[in-house]
């Protein structure tokens, strides 16, 4: 499941957020930060580096949720197939897949239609197992039956407490958009007045302020009633007035909160509906993984803003001044629509692997991830099938801030049924560009326990991402992340999705200017070079600022660094002459 990275905060005054797709504009410190120095890759240093080298184009595939082809940024970076003649109905290559110029869409049909909207994998597997155990007595279960019988009601809790946290969102918004509509209101109970100017509020604001450190010194004397309930008053004061502040200013909308309120409402109707079956207009069927007569060739779909996005950070067009830059200069992305707006299959997951292998991928970009996944072995033959034939995959760890050493997000590198892992899989986790940054933390004293001091606290490790000592093999950008969305436009997006597509891009830049190298020795080289924060305390993922060594959140403890992956391959490359 592709997942877009919101805050949801249920403290309304802390609701100043940066809504990451609606902003067009992009600040000069995040424009391309993951390809530069710092907490970046030292990718221009790298090319600096490679100047007087030739390259060979690389073909990455790019398993999502479809990507637009005809974006500017991706002008002349879109793998074809050249074996194949386009529209004319026929399957000239023979390779299964008619037409298939760009790629291959597996959430389609022969008619052209194509689903979008899908359940969850746990929803289709309550929804499966209903009939069975919905009304049924535990006692008259047999061994077996009882273990299925615990995960159908582990599966059935989740489900419930996830519809009542999203009803809970979308009754939230509601009152975000009542207080919108109240907000002249409030402007002049407060300032006398019920169109001020952004500049007067802000001016009321700072009056407020000054009056607050004023009250609070007089309650430290007093601490008596009278005091601190004018003290809250002011305070609720000002607070209502920076609300007003970003609704006159039009950093918060009803637009905003009636498209998050459309978001929740249609994840509770699709993605955590057990009656919802968005995959019957694709006409197949998703357990049997030798019914492959299905899908079409529409490899943009009809949401391409992920894929788009995550193509787009492999290999968008590199100083051009559009966008960002991607990261490999030499690449032909090969688009594979598998990822729907909810949980992917594992048929559709693995027969785009093996469509990749067939047709010339020298890496498989997977910025996905789920839960559960009910067909392991096929998947995990999928990757096999890759493994042997030299394609590396590289996968998103996955944006729960959990430790998927305990709790996996599939596909995975380790399956319950593996003796070791697969020597061209990747797992990759999210860093921000923070490598210290000055927060307040607790600095109790017997005389003041709620006093609070400035510390420098690391936040290499982005806050939503998947981490994990064995699991999660390196770190790579992920937050802050400009680069191309459908239409030719460009948008601000995050997630471990993001970090994925770096690493790809960097194991196409390697193979594009060492191509005698395999992609064996490619991935050892970006795991061994990686910039190493062993030792440094970082904050750990959905934590409040509870500090880890950052050597126990991935195998490397590092973050990619394409300068020092270049240097590397140069003194392999002498070493063999």
């Amino acid at each position: 499941m592709k997942k877009h990275i919101i805050t949801l905060s249920m403290s309304i005054f802390a609701f100043g957020i940066t809504n990451m797709l609606y902003a067009q504009d992009v600040d000069k410190d995040v424009l391309n930060w993951y390809n530069g120095k710092g907490a970046g890759m030292q990718t221009e240093k790298a090319y600096k580096k490679l100047k007087k080298r030739d390259s060979k184009t690389v073909v990455v595939a790019i398993i999502d949720s479809g990507i637009d082809i005809e974006h500017e940024d991706l002008e002349g970076k879109i793998w074809v197939n050249t074996d194949e003649i386009p529209n004319n109905g026929i399957d000239d290559d023979n390779n299964g897949y008619v037409d298939d110029v760009h790629g291959w869409n597996f959430l389609g049909n022969s008619s052209g239609e194509n689903a979008n909207a899908m359940r969850l994998e746990r929803t289709r597997l309550i929804a499966k197992m209903q009939d069975k155990f919905e009304d049924v007595d535990e006692n008259t279960l047999s061994a077996s039956e009882k273990e299925e019988y615990a995960l159908y009601q582990k599966m059935s809790e989740e489900l419930e407490a996830e519809r009542t946290s999203y009803g809970r969102a979308i009754a939230y918004f509601g009152m975000i958009n009542g207080m919108i509509d109240a907000t002249p209101e409030t402007l002049n109970g407060i300032m006398g007045k019920s169109n001020p100017t952004v500049s007067e509020i802000e001016e009321k604001i700072s009056e407020l302020n000054k009056e607050l450190n004023s009250l609070e010194k007089e309650y430290e004397k007093k601490e008596d009633e009278a005091t601190a309930k004018k003290l809250a008053e002011v305070e609720n004061n000002r607070d209502l007035l920076d609300f007003s502040r970003q609704v006159v200013a039009g950093e918060l909308t009803k637009e905003q909160m009636n498209d998050r309120i459309e978001m929740f409402q249609g994840m509770i109707d699709t993605h955590h509906n057990v009656d919802f079956d968005g995959r019957a207009i694709v006409g197949d069927n998703p357990d049997d993984f030798s019914d492959v007569n299905y899908g079409n060739n529409d490899v943009e779909g009809p949401d391409a803003l992920h894929g788009t996005h995550v193509g787009g950070i492999v290999g968008a067009v590199r100083g051009n001044g559009l966008g960002g830059d991607g990261v490999a200069n030499d690449v032909l992305l090969m688009s594979l629509r598998a990822v729907p707006d909810g949980d992917e299959f594992d048929k559709d997951i693995a027969l785009a692997i093996r469509y990749a292998v067939d047709n010339g991928a020298s890496i498989i970009n997977m910025s996905f991830g789920k839960a559960y996944s009910p067909h392991q072995k096929e998947v995990y033959d999928a990757f096999a099938y890759a493994d042997s034939k030299g394609v590396l995959c590289i996968h998103a760890a996955g944006n729960d801030n959990a430790d998927v050493d305990v709790t996996p997000n599939f596909p995975t590198s380790m399956y319950p049924f593996q003796t070791e892992k697969l020597d061209h899989f990747m797992t990759i986790g999210s860093s921000t560009k923070d490598l210290k940054k000055k927060v307040m933390v607790p600095a109790p004293t017997e005389k003041d326990p709620d006093k609070m001091k400035k510390k420098k606290v690391g936040f290499l490790a982005s806050p939503f991402s998947n981490y994990g000592q064995t699991s999660v093999d390196v770190f790579a950008p992920g937050s802050e992340i400009y680069n191309a969305v459908p239409q030719s436009d460009y948008k601000e997006l995050q997630g471990t999705s993001m970090a994925c597509p770096m690493v790809s891009g960097v194991a196409a830049l390697l193979k594009s200017y060492f191509p005698e190298m395999t992609m064996k020795e490619i991935k050892d080289v970006i795991l061994s070079t990686a910039t190493p924060y062993a030792g440094t305390m970082q904050v750990k993922p959905g934590t409040d600022l509870e500090e880890v060594d950052f050597a126990k959140l991935s195998v490397t403890g590092g973050v990619v660094n394409v300068y020092a992956a270049v240097k590397e391959c140069l003194r392999l490359e002498k070493a063999k002459k």
